[in-house]
């Protein structure tokens, strides 16, 4: 039976899309600072302090448990797209620990008397395909009854203490690398609008569906310092985020920073988040954008990104190391966009 003209579109079910769900960086700090202290033991080696990808806990001398969770409302409309999206970005903070995933929960929340069986299982199905890639199994998970579509990952991992990668270890004289293309909140309110062409749909697929599996292969060069991946709060939040828990500023240069080939455009046609609005207002005083530069600039910076690439702060030496892991593992887009330097947490744009 052909269910078309009655089936809704994923995109039109949901408030949000992607990582731009997520709760404001200033609203959630302030959720966050509201909470009785916990329980920290010892082996816990990151937790809640510097807003880090993911929770690890040490069991022995040579290992280390990682454990994440992701998910979101759909960012595209085809159901095996969104569940390979939120697979990806979910799995991706195990990556920016410079861990290696060992297997995953599933969390599902559907409207189950709205969308058909087949789409449901059409998202299960594209985050198993995710997992299989990416080596781990599908574990077990839980399911509810949703007003809107949810679907995303809890993931486990495994690193070596000795190579575990913080946000909180930037250095100034570091310089700042980044692994993937900005622009996918940019993407994705034109798809929600139907303005988005087919080819600029495959680079948006591409892209958030490319496992950040260089964050295992990084993990163990001493050079590098800090790791993060960039996601909803956008690239200056989360740069942000590597200033305040290490103590240092930064620098970008936006002209070095690489963009979907069509975000520059679409942000001049209108097509901007709500939470790339909302980022701005958490953050906006840590951070000095260049006379000239336009709210262009801004409005990129702050584009939610949903399974963005790393971020990378490591020592002058070993860019060139660095590059390469990115580029053999085809992130063609990868570059130097910037560095660390002396001073109270802050981030300069030029």
């Amino acid at each position: 039976m052909n269910t078309t003209s009655t089936v809704p579109r994923l995109t039109q079910l949901s408030h949000g899309g992607g990582c731009g769900c997520k709760i404001a960086p200033a609203v959630l700090e302030k959720i966050l600072a509201g909470l009785p202290p916990g329980i920290v033991p010892p082996q816990l080696l990151v937790g809640n302090e510097t807003a880090d990808d993911a929770a690890v806990y040490q069991i022995n001398a040579q290992q280390a448990i990682v454990a994440t969770t992701d998910f979101f409302m759909p960012i595209v409309d085809d159901p095996h797209d969104f569940g390979c999206i939120a697979a990806t970005n979910a799995i991706s903070d195990i990556y920016a620990m410079g861990g290696t995933p060992l297997f995953a929960l599933a969390l599902v929340g559907m409207p189950v008397n709205v969308l058909p069986l087949e789409t449901i299982g059409g998202i299960l199905e594209g985050g198993a395909a995710v997992c299989r890639q990416a080596g781990i199994p599908i574990a077990g998970g839980h399911t509810i009854d949703s007003v809107e579509p949810i679907y995303g990952l809890v993931v486990i991992g495994l690193v070596n203490p000795g190579h575990l990668k913080r946000n909180s270890a930037a250095r100034p004289g570091d310089r700042l690398i980044l692994g993937k293309a900005v622009g996918v909140g940019i993407y994705s309110a034109a798809l929600k609008q139907d303005k988005l062409h087919a080819t600029d749909y495959e680079t948006l697929l591409a892209s958030t569906t490319q496992l950040n599996t260089p964050g295992s292969v990084l993990a163990c060069l001493d050079g590098v310092h800090a790791v993060t991946d960039v996601t909803g709060f956008g690239v200056l939040g989360h740069l942000a985020e590597i200033c305040k828990g290490s103590g240092v500023a930064a620098r970008l240069r936006f002209a070095d920073i690489p963009l979907l080939p069509r975000a520059s455009e679409l942000v001049e046609a209108g097509f901007i988040t709500g939470a790339s609005a909302r980022n701005w207002a958490s953050y906006s005083h840590l951070v000095n954008i260049a006379d000239g530069l336009g709210n262009s600039v801004r409005t990129l910076l702050t584009d939610p990104q949903t399974s963005g690439g790393l971020l990378v702060s490591c020592a002058p030496e070993s860019v060139t190391e660095v590059l390469s892991i990115f580029l053999q593992q085809g992130f063609t887009h990868v570059s130097v966009i910037g560095e660390i330097v002396e001073g109270d947490p802050g981030i300069a744009v030029a």
